[in-house]
């Protein structure tokens, strides 16, 4: 009889996100073992025995790693099936290094969109090498344009896709009405720079925090939505040709994105250094230091919504399809809505990759498994979704 568990995957960063990947694959990613490894043991080790207490299984062990030792990294990779980064976006290139030369698969949270085109680059040696690099799964970019992709493929003929999607406080507070659920500098890039959408068939990078509309999302009610960096990843290289528009914001409550359009202004995005009385100060930096306390919590009720809409042909008519998706904090779990919905996007990927069924090579998230399989699977974890037809 063949082991019903058999296998050993590595996450790379035991923070939030991976340690809710861990607690997926425990359930449902038929593990053998996993080893969380973080820079910090403590966290590592904290990290797995609360996973193996959520999931009743003694399967997953901590470790410390420097993530920047690529002996030691390729060390670790050596008895893995597939690992899983989650650490900052700049160490994933040298990770997929490591993942190939260890012909190990590897998942990642990505982050940004120039090193993932860089990682996609590496195909024709993960081929070789007989692994799948997946790389900027997750909630957003990864969830969101997964669900894209199985809206597109529901339409006989697709024109124009539109993705909302945000996480939120449950009970926001004036006057932020925000609070943080993952790191501060994430947050910071999504509304800096330009975002890349399809736009009259053709590439087109847009200024963020630009374009304000409003929805209504039930049961939020009203939600303002505007134009944020990074979300679409490599999905409008990958649609160019088959879309006319194809294009992501991030929901807000009303009011939010108004003082992000000064802070912008201001300047307190920059990473360059301004003189103060004559001392350099980064201007990001201070406003991280003055701002993360203030949008910041031990626990988090928060809730995550996505909506696509994707208008095209269905059975020769003009026809709109809206996918609405909405996950809450778990109390049994003590997961938020984004811990689910980031981390377990990544394991359900790990674990298609296990079983063999994303092929070999450098694949964008958005291709490397059918999107109506990857929709399967969200059910069996709890998160729900509905899909609504309107005939034009």
């Amino acid at each position: 009889m063949s082991d019903p568990s058999p296998y050993h995957y590595l996450i790379l960063g035991a923070g939030r996100q991976g340690t809710a990947a861990a607690y997926d694959l425990a359930k449902f990613g038929a593990a053998r073992k996993i080893t969380l490894a973080d820079m910090n043991e403590a966290t590592a080790v904290a990290a797995a025995n609360r996973v193996n207490e959520l999931s009743g299984r003694n399967v997953a062990v901590g470790k410390a790693i420097d993530v920047a030792d690529a002996q030691a990294l390729m060390a670790f990779m050596l008895d893995v099936d597939v690992v899983l980064s989650a650490v900052p976006y700049y160490f994933n290139l040298d990770i997929t290094k490591a993942a190939i030369a260890t012909q190990t698969h590897l998942c990642d949270m990505g982050g940004h969109t120039g090193i993932v085109r860089q990682q996609l680059t590496l195909d024709k040696e993960a081929q070789a090498a007989g692994v799948s690099i997946v790389p900027d799964c997750g909630m957003g970019p990864g969830l969101i344009n997964t669900m894209a992709a199985y809206a597109i493929d529901l339409l006989d003929e697709t024109h124009a896709i539109h993705i909302y999607d945000g996480g939120l406080p449950q009970q926001p507070k004036p006057p932020w009405n925000y609070q943080l659920t993952f790191h501060i500098n994430g947050l910071t890039n999504e509304m800096d720079g330009k975002a890349v959408f399809i736009r009259q068939g053709v590439i087109a990078y847009v200024d963020t925090l630009t374009e304000p509309e409003f929805i209504d999302f039930a049961p939020l009610g009203r939600l303002e939505a505007d134009i944020t960096s990074g979300g679409t990843s490599t999905a409008p290289w990958t649609f160019k040709g088959r879309v006319q528009t194809y294009e992501n914001k991030t929901l807000r409550y009303p009011g939010h994105f108004e003082w992000l359009r000064a802070f912008k202004q201001l300047g307190l995005f920059s990473e360059k250094p301004v003189l103060v009385n004559g001392q350099p100060v980064t201007p990001r930096q201070l406003y991280h230091t003055l701002l993360e306390p203030q949008i910041s919590a031990p626990v988090v009720h928060d809730v995550c919504v996505v909506r696509i809409v994707g208008k095209g042909v269905k059975d020769g008519q003009e026809t709109a399809v809206t996918i609405d998706l909405l996950d809450s904090f778990d109390e049994a779990t003590g997961f938020t809505a984004m811990e689910r919905l980031t981390g377990w996007h990544c394991a359900i990927m790990m674990g298609f990759q296990a079983r063999g069924i994303v092929r070999a090579g450098g694949i964008p998230m958005e291709t490397a498994v059918n999107p109506a399989d990857f929709m399967a699977e969200l059910p069996k974890r709890g998160i729900h979704y509905d899909t609504r037809w309107r005939k034009d």
